[in-house]
């Protein structure tokens, strides 16, 4: 720590409950033993038990009035005091630290804000778990629901990022991505309360991160793919390898997803495996738009999306008619 200034150091410590308690930055310790006193608000900070295992001499409890710590910094010739804030950052005691330099009027102290620990990317992460935990217990609603109660609602906020992404709204894009993330922890939430085959959103994340290890060894081993073209070669060698014990090319493939998109999404895996495209001369409707999407497909092109930008021409068309 910097020699104190004869009118003392306060030196708000902040830290973030998602990191483990006790895990603080060097300057957050150095600041801490170093202190003349330590104090925190909250006697159940989670910090505490951690800061006094380590000798630290804090005290809990303690009502923090800004006017009394200027006084006792400026102290036997300046005197540091730590306070351990709370999750909200003590808003009360830094109004009066600002109205008290503000007035122009009292010798202040140095004033320090140091975090004492950081949120690491995907932080707010466990913030959604740990809502999403206390509703299941809490909500009467969200308690009954199951996994098949939830799939209107998956397919609903599928269709509704699709949109949000078609349209470019960056806002309600971020939104709608937070939507389809509330299906996913809440459906792992229902699975942890299954009483054979329970599972939870670590399971989730975990099959998760394996899977996509497995299927980059141009990242994380030592294959070399160098174009967007090698590395879906990898990438389907790695599926191939991944579904040979299937006993059909058609196993696997969702019958609940949109017409269109079955119907390419067969046709590719019948094109892969060298088998027939469906049969143009069979008659019937349906088997149009199935030679259709299998066109499509064959072309790099998204059955589903090529039709709804279609349908959403037509319906511009039919309103400009109409006015």
């Amino acid at each position: 720590m910097n020699e104190i200034p004869e009118t003392g150091r306060i030196v708000l410590l902040t830290t973030t409950h998602r990191v483990a308690p006790g895990l603080l930055s060097w300057p957050a310790w150095e600041a801490l033993r170093t202190a003349d006193r330590v104090l925190c608000a909250d006697p159940a900070h989670p910090q505490l038990p951690y800061v006094r295992d380590a000798g630290v001499k804090a005290e809990a409890g303690v009502e923090l009035d800004a006017r009394a710590l200027v006084e006792e910094c400026a102290q036997g010739g300046g005197r540091s005091v730590v306070v351990l804030a709370t999750a909200e950052g003590e808003p009360a005691l830094t109004d009066g630290l600002a109205r008290l330099a503000g007035s122009g009027r009292v010798a202040m102290p140095e004033l320090e804000l140091l975090p004492g620990s950081y949120d690491l990317p995907g932080a707010r992460l466990l913030d959604a778990v740990q809502i999403m935990d206390r509703i299941r217990r809490a909500c009467p609603w969200s308690a009954l629901r199951t996994h098949e109660d939830l799939l209107k609602y998956g397919v609903e906020e599928i269709y509704e990022l699709i949109d949000a992404i078609e349209r470019g709204d960056r806002e309600e894009l971020r939104e709608e991505l937070g939507d389809v993330l509330l299906q996913v922890v809440f459906h792992a939430r229902i699975a942890q309360d299954d009483p054979e085959e329970p599972f939870g959103i670590d399971d989730v994340a975990g099959t998760l991160v394996e899977k996509l290890v497995h299927r980059h060894p141009h990242v994380f081993g030592d294959d070399v793919a160098e174009t967007a073209a090698e590395v879906e070669a990898h990438w389907q060698r790695r599926k191939a390898l991944e579904k040979s014990g299937r006993v059909s090319v058609t196993e696997g493939v969702p019958l609940g997803q949109p017409a269109l998109s079955l119907a390419a999404k067969l046709a590719g895996r019948a094109r892969t495996a060298g088998l027939p495209a469906p049969e143009t001369s069979r008659e019937g409707v349906g088997y149009a738009l199935l030679a259709l999407a299998a066109q499509a497909e064959r072309e790099g092109i998204d059955p589903e999306a090529a039709l709804r930008a279609a349908a959403r021409e037509y319906r511009d068309l039919i309103k400009d008619r109409e006015s």
